[in-house]
């Protein structure tokens, strides 16, 4: 779009050629005329000097002056108004005559060293024109040729004459100012041809352009008025036809936006009505899952209950005189109580799950361990199916780590129970990976591969929805609520992870799910002394080409000399240190049929080790007897097959009793407002150092730091009165200890919360249950002399018996959490069992709608007493509790877990007196 007007190119256009054409024509014609008025004064001049050249022969030939002098003053008389001054020169190039004797000739006179002229020559000096002829002698002209001759005797000399170009400069500006006239009067006619012609154009295209701007502007009735020439009269015609077509239309949006703006009205005054009944309908909603939710709890509370006691009463007639028949209608009334009872915590974990109020908790634990507990609990169902169950860890897979090990527990209790469920014969293998390691975080991945019946690719799509299996007939095979899969997969997304599967029909399937955890670095993994392997010879024998796998990938982290074969017949006949025998897992067979075997074994080594399915267990004493060093639940694991290897058992307990003996030089006080926790740690340190301090409050503390000086402070965080870590503040304040370093002793292991508590001013950190290797490491940090390394007695195996303990009293994980000492264990057990009837007391009155301003320091309380006494699922329904009200969750909305809380109160009064008073009767 250009910057001009239309006016300003019509006049450019117009003006422009005209000025153009007449500048040319003019400056032709000027130019022209300028030089035929300068030739015209040279041909007069060369008409005066040509007939005085011939008239001048005679007196030059007879050199006399006077003559000539007379007839060149008569010419300059006569031509005075072109002619300035005529001189006549000798062939010496010398004046002859001149008719201005006043004027100076040497203008005229050929310079010296030049020739003279032989012709009529023209020269232009400033404003005059010199014109020199030579005066020939005419009689010695040759008339051969016509030529002058070259002597000097036929050059007589020559004339000059200096003509007036003066003369003709004011005609040549005549012309000039007549052509100048002549343009500007051009332009004008012009100027005026092109202002009529702008006039009957761009006025009416201005007039157009008005009106077309009123038009955008909405004053659709404006119209291009006037008459005008031509296509602008189309133009104008054009113009206000559209003019008119859009008041029509714009009438007729008009009437639309009307219709429209009626209609939506009508349609906001619907629409708020719907949004005031979908209010409505959520608070039904909330209302009815709040409902559902209290009614599951309740349900739960109801059924559990009277569950818990057919569970309890059916095993103490378990131990009574049965006949063969009796013992077997009760362990099926067992078996089926066992399976409602998984149900019902199925269906009340789902609840939690779609209410999400499912929190995780974030504790250390063994991760070996924990997948070993599994698959020791659930490998009796396998064996008794004939499958072969398998576990491979890689070695490059860290131990110790934080996560929640009893959900995660369930997710592998699901996936391998699902394996052995829908498997009819095979293997089942477990695999578990490291997949990166980035800086305190691992993400693993754990597979669960089965031979069964494999799922349909129309079965798949339903696999991971609630209260569905992938086929109803076989739901009425093998049962279940169909929630096992839903409530694993939400429990590996809450975890932070994803599961996956793949699976064939009549192939088997492989699950596998990816979890990152965070390392334990308050646990130092201290690698177990291999020395004593080193030289050693080591026999393995096992059919099963998995399981083989599995243990020679475990033992390759070890210096010993490992030596596979699959039938004790191919082994060499050679003496060995140790013998591993993996008796094949076989229906309808017996260990009698092995005993001339394990003889020819035993003949062989100095140790056999047997693997055995879970059915032979039972003869796992006899079998000791006979002179088995070591009877292992299949599948093998690190956990319970090294401790075998690298130390002798017998001789273990004494050397664990010298190690005790070595305690540290150090003064150690803790402070713990639970009663429990303070017993359990104080045992804990007496063994450790040789001077502890026990406070049960933060104003204990401060007094007694006031007076004795101490190496380590362990403080608890959560006190009533004075925190953790308030009292820590006020203990740096006192002179003597400014710098004595202050451990935060919690529960809560979050993330983040130990740069917390450094910032703060903790030197560092220790989570709840404290076990003996870590409070040593801790310890070790802030004394000069090496702590005593934990002994490799510690990783003794733990019986079979211990992953058949329920999650209710789990008596395995009570002694972990006393240091192993069983009588710590029962008075933890029984510290906790008298504080359980005041915490029932307070939590019924708080359902019959008393307020309890305090209820969240005693859930804080019993927390801490849990988290030593072996009952992990009372533990986790505290922290869910603890952590809903620091949220200020109303108590009315707890109802359900208050009604749960209860529950397990009683589960766990239950069985913690049946367990104490069984061991009292031992005892």
């Amino acid at each position: 779009m250009t910057k001009h007007s239309l006016r300003a190119r019509m006049m450019i256009l117009i003006l422009a050629p005209t000025l153009m054409i007449g500048l040319l024509l003019s400056t032709f014609f000027v130019v022209h005329r300028y030089n035929e008025l300068q030739n015209q004064l040279i041909d007069s001049g060369a008409s005066i000097i040509e007939p005085l050249a011939v008239a001048s022969e005679y007196g030059m030939t007879f050199r006399e002056r006077a003559p000539i002098t007379r007839l060149i003053n008569r010419l300059h008389r006569t031509h005075s108004d072109i002619v300035r001054a005529i001189s006549v020169f000798d062939n010496h190039n010398t004046l002859f005559t001149a008719s201005n004797a006043l004027r100076d000739t040497g203008l005229l006179q050929v310079e010296p060293g030049e020739p003279l002229p032989q012709e009529l020559t023209l020269i232009r000096a400033g404003d005059s024109l010199i014109l020199r002829l030579p005066i020939i002698a005419e009689n010695h002209t040759d008339a051969g040729d016509g030529a002058f001759s070259e002597s000097a005797e036929h050059f007589l000399g020559y004339i000059a004459i200096e003509l007036d170009l003066s003369s003709v400069r004011l005609q040549q500006y005549q012309e000039v100012f007549v052509s100048t006239l002549l343009l500007l009067l051009c332009l004008g006619i012009a100027t005026l041809f092109a202002y009529r012609l702008m006039r009957d154009v761009t006025g009416p295209i201005r007039n157009m352009v008005n009106t077309v701007d009123r038009i955008r502007r909405g004053q659709l009735d404006s119209r291009v008025e006037g008459n005008m020439p031509g296509e602008l009269s189309m133009l104008k015609n054009g113009i206000n036809s559209m003019a008119m077509s859009l008041t029509a239309y714009h009438e007729e949006v008009q009437q639309n936006i009307d219709q429209a703006t009626s209609d939506l009205r009508e349609t906001l005054e619907q629409m708020e009505i719907q949004n005031v009944e979908l209010d409505l309908a959520k608070k039904r909603a909330q209302e009815a899952a709040r409902i559902k939710s209290e009614f599951l709890a309740n349900m739960s509370h109801e059924l559990r209950t009277p569950l818990n006691g057919v569970i309890g009463f059916t095993r103490q007639t378990l131990k009574t005189q049965l006949s063969p028949t009796q013992t077997d209608y009760l362990q099926t009334i067992e078996r089926s109580a066992n399976n409602l009872l998984t149900i019902i915590n199925d269906v009340l974990d789902f609840s939690k799950l779609e209410a999400g109020k499912l929190v995780l908790e974030h504790i250390p634990f063994s991760l070996r361990e924990m997948i070993d507990e599994v698959v020791i609990l659930l490998a009796h169902s396998a064996h008794e199916k004939g499958l072969e169950l398998t576990i491979n860890v890689q070695n490059n897979v860290p131990e110790y780590v934080l996560g929640d090990p009893m959900r995660l527990q369930q997710v592998v209790t699901n996936l391998l129970g699902n394996a052995i469920k829908f498997t009819e014969n095979g293997n089942i293998d477990i695999n578990v990976e490291l997949r990166s390691q980035n800086n305190l975080q691992v993400e693993l991945e754990m597979q669960i591969h089965d031979t069964g019946i494999g799922i349909s690719e129309r079965q798949q799509s339903q696999l991971f929805q609630a209260f569905r299996q992938a086929d109803a007939s076989i739901t009425r095979r093998h049962g279940g609520t169909g929630l096992g899969l839903v409530i694993t997969q939400r429990l590996v997304k809450e975890m932070g992870g994803d599961i996956s599967f793949y699976s064939q029909l009549n192939r088997g399937s492989t699950f596998w799910f990816h979890i990152t955890l965070e390392l334990n670095e308050n646990r130092s993994h201290q690698p177990l002394p291999m020395a004593c392997l080193k030289g050693k010879k080591l026999a393995y024998i096992e059919a099963n080409p998995t399981a083989t796998q599995a243990v020679i990938e475990m033992l390759a982290s070890t210096p010993a000399e490992v030596i596979h074969r699959t039938s004790q017949a191919l082994l060499p006949d050679e003496h060995y240190d140790f013998i591993l025998y993996g008796i094949p897992i076989r229906l309808n067979h017996h260990l009698n049929d092995y005993e001339e075997r394990l003889q020819q074994l035993l003949d062989h080594c100095d140790k056999l080790i047997l693997a055995l399915p879970s059915q032979f267990q039972i003869s796992a004493e006899q079998l000791k007897n006979k002179g088995v060093y070591a009877c292992l639940n299949k599948p093998v694991s690190s956990v319970r097959l090294l401790p075998y290897l690298l130390e002798d058992p017998s001789t273990s307990h004494a050397e664990n009793i010298a190690q005790r003996g070595q305690r540290l030089p150090m003064t150690v006080m803790a402070v713990d407002d639970n009663p429990a926790n303070l017993k359990l740690i104080g045992a804990l340190l007496e063994e450790l150092v040789e001077t502890t301090l026990l406070c049960n409050s933060g104003e204990e503390a401060i007094e007694l730091a006031k007076n004795v000086s101490m190496d380590v402070i362990l403080m608890d965080i959560q006190m009533p009165n004075i925190d953790g870590i308030r009292t820590s503040e006020l203990i740096h304040l006192l002179p003597h200890h400014s710098a004595t370093p202050i451990v935060a002793v919690t529960a809560h292991t979050l993330s983040g919360e130990r740069e917390q508590f450094i910032k703060a001013g903790m030197e560092d950190y220790l989570s709840k249950p404290i076990d003996e290797a870590m409070l040593k490491v801790v310890l070790g940090r802030y004394h000069t002399s090496q702590m005593p390394e934990p002994h490799v007695a510690n990783l003794s195996p733990k019986s079979s018996t211990e992953s058949d303990s329920p999650k209710t009293l789990y008596w395995a994980l009570a002694l972990r959490q006393s240091a192993n000492k069983e009588a710590l264990a029962n008075d933890l057990l029984q510290m906790l069992l008298d504080f359980l009837p005041q915490v029932s007391k307070r939590v019924t009155a708080i359902i019959q709608g008393e307020k309890d301003n305090d209820i969240l320091a005693l859930i804080h309380k019993l927390h801490g007493s849990c988290s030593y006494s072996g009952v992990p699922r009372l533990k986790q329904l505290c922290f869910y509790i603890e952590q809903q009200l620091r949220k200020n969750v109303s108590d009315d909305e707890l109802e359900p877990e208050w009604l749960e809380l209860l529950d397990e109160i009683g589960n766990v009064t239950r069985e913690a007196k049946a367990h104490l008073h069984r061991n009292h009767n031992a005892g």
